[in-house]
């Protein structure tokens, strides 16, 4: 049995691995794969890649291009999710940012650096026409972080992923004040080179089988069910999610990859572009 780790953040669009696991079907083609979760979400996980402590990672696409690209020895070898993710901005409850406009020149919580929640309050800023390099961030580590942070003023935003934040909004937590979708597929595959050199077979063996329920994933009976009881979600929620939400089981391709170099770069994310041959690898 081959051991394999692999990362992803603790949401709905990752129980297809959950399932998978479960089922044995990962067992079928003797790789033992040992998910692990963490909710400190894409920089976390870079940094993991880095430094080996995880050989695949689930992870937001314009977060670890960035890393890519700054040396991370790491490639991307397939679209996760095709759909964008749909940030939500959210405020404390009581707050009196009201509007968009009212967060100009406030402070975002972020979990860390690198993150996602920090690259797209970026491209929330360029969308409303702030300048980027007045942005101020708190880092928060986790959601529950955002709610102390938000809560006891030390931050005054907060963007994560809309439904997954949901749940606080309805406890009156938060307030959400708008939506910012990504202009690009959210969830890419990415796995350590070292990995994709000595073993692409197993990495093609782990892509075949989450595939194959990625593809039969909103035809599973109950599934709203089965993802409102374990996300803390309304089922109505999950159903809105579920019409949203694209699984892939392609390549990404040198178009969207350009698409998402060209705005991390006109942000100043990043200082250069990596080519597609050194982000992008086929198993």
């Amino acid at each position: 049995m081959k051991k394999i780790k692999i990362v992803g953040v603790p949401e709905h669009f990752n129980l297809p691995w959950q399932l998978s696991i479960e089922n044995g079907d990962f067992e079928t083609k003797n790789i033992d794969l040992q998910w692990t979760n963490i909710p400190e979400g894409t920089g976390k996980m870079c940094q993991m890649l880095r430094e080996g402590a995880t050989d695949i990672a689930v992870i937001l696409t314009e977060g670890i291009v960035k890393d890519i690209v700054a040396g991370n020895p790491t490639s991307i070898v397939q679209v996760y999710v095709e759909s964008p993710l749909i940030w939500g901005i959210h405020v404390a409850a009581n707050s009196n940012y009201q509007t968009l406009t009212d967060l100009k020149n406030t402070k975002a919580a972020i979990s860390r650096e690198g993150s996602g929640s920090q690259l797209m309050a970026y491209v929330n800023a360029n969308n409303q026409g702030w300048k980027t390099e007045d942005l101020k961030f708190e880092i928060v580590n986790t959601i529950d972080g955002a709610v102390d942070a938000l809560t006891m003023g030390t931050a005054d935003y907060f963007m994560w992923e809309r439904f997954m934040t949901k749940p606080f909004v309805d406890k009156d937590v938060f307030r959400k004040i708008a939506d910012c979708p990504t202009p690009w597929p959210c969830f890419v595959i990415a796995v350590r080179n070292e990995i994709l050199e000595n073993q692409p077979e197993i990495v093609a063996q782990i892509l075949e089988v989450i595939n194959t329920t990625t593809s039969k994933f909103k035809g599973i009976p109950a599934i709203d069910t089965t993802l409102a009881q374990n996300f803390d979600q309304k089922k109505e929620d999950i159903q809105e999610w579920l019409k949203l939400t694209e699984w892939s089981q392609k390549p990404l391709t040198e178009k969207m990859l350009n698409k998402v170099q060209n705005q991390l770069f006109e942000l100043n994310i990043i200082n250069k572009k990596g080519t597609f041959a050194s982000i992008v690898k086929t198993v």
